[in-house]
């Protein structure tokens, strides 16, 4: 059984990915990594994208329409598979995950941090964003949260982990994707990632890198347009994987993650993996 991170860096679609990731893209042209061109489901909207990726499926399937859903998602999850297979699992993500494939509603005081073997998602630190508004992003710190990552994997070391981040989705949505405030944070996340993630390979981890979507040059996501549902997908691992201009569906994601993992893909997901 392998072990697989699951990074979303939540709005940052293709070309800023490809413009602004310095480091990731440093180890693309060396070689160490890959990256295609993967394309979001619609809505291309946070929550309906979230639980897609973890479903394999669309939102008119799972039943995600709008980031305003509640409740668990009742189809198969990478997290409830991979508990079925007997792994270990972790998160560090913004509550909405929680709530979809962990227990809902979310609560503070029993979920902001977790640390249970019965749960579907043992190890996780949650975040709320609460008070978000105005002049307050409420966004937690990028290096804190790969930090927390990192503690995570050596106090506990789960087979499958998830991070997720907010911050590019809320700078494009207060500023602007086309804006110095979203080339700056683009900056710091890579340099976050380009401290943490030679950690997390030294530990046997591969590391998938993407978006749950991108946004247009004023912030604005839903809809159908490429900027909005292109979004690219890192890969760092041994597996093969298609050709350099392949698109890849989002609802791949599912099914490939649990192929390298090890564990069976459930008959829901309907997608092939698009690594062997």
């Amino acid at each position: 059984m392998g072990k697989a991170i699951l990074m979303i860096i939540d709005g940052l679609g293709y070309s800023y990915c490809r413009r602004l990731l310095g480091n990731v893209e440093g180890w693309v042209a060396r070689g160490d990594a890959r990256v295609w061109k993967g394309q979001s489901v619609l809505p291309s909207t946070s929550g309906p994208c979230y639980a897609s990726i973890h479903t394999g499926l669309d939102p008119q399937d799972h039943g995600v329409l709008t980031n305003g859903h509640t409740g668990r998602v009742a189809q198969p999850d990478i997290f409830s598979e991979a508990r079925k297979a007997g792994l270990r699992t972790g998160a560090i993500a913004h509550s909405y995950f929680s709530d979809y494939f962990q227990r809902s509603p979310f609560d503070p005081l029993e979920d902001l941090e977790v640390d249970d073997e019965n749960a579907p998602i043992q190890h996780a630190r949650f975040y709320t964003m609460a008070g978000e508004g105005g002049g307050n992003l409420a966004i937690p710190s990028d290096y804190d949260l790969m930090a927390l990552m990192t503690m995570m994997i050596k106090r506990k070391a789960p087979d499958y982990i998830l991070f997720h981040s907010s911050t590019t989705d809320s700078i494009g949505h207060a500023y602007g994707a086309d804006s110095i405030q979203m080339d700056q944070t683009a900056y710091t996340i890579d340099g976050a990632i380009s401290t943490y993630l030679p950690h997390w390979l030294e530990q046997g981890y591969e590391v998938f890198i993407t978006a749950d979507h991108g946004q247009s040059g004023r912030g604005h996501h839903g809809g159908t347009e490429d900027l909005m549902r292109d979004i690219a997908i890192y890969y760092f691992g041994q597996a093969e994987g298609p050709q350099q201009d392949a698109v890849i569906s989002q609802r791949a994601l599912a099914p490939t993650i649990l192929s390298r993992l090890g564990v069976p893909v459930p008959d829901s997901m309907k997608e092939q993996p698009f690594l062997v």
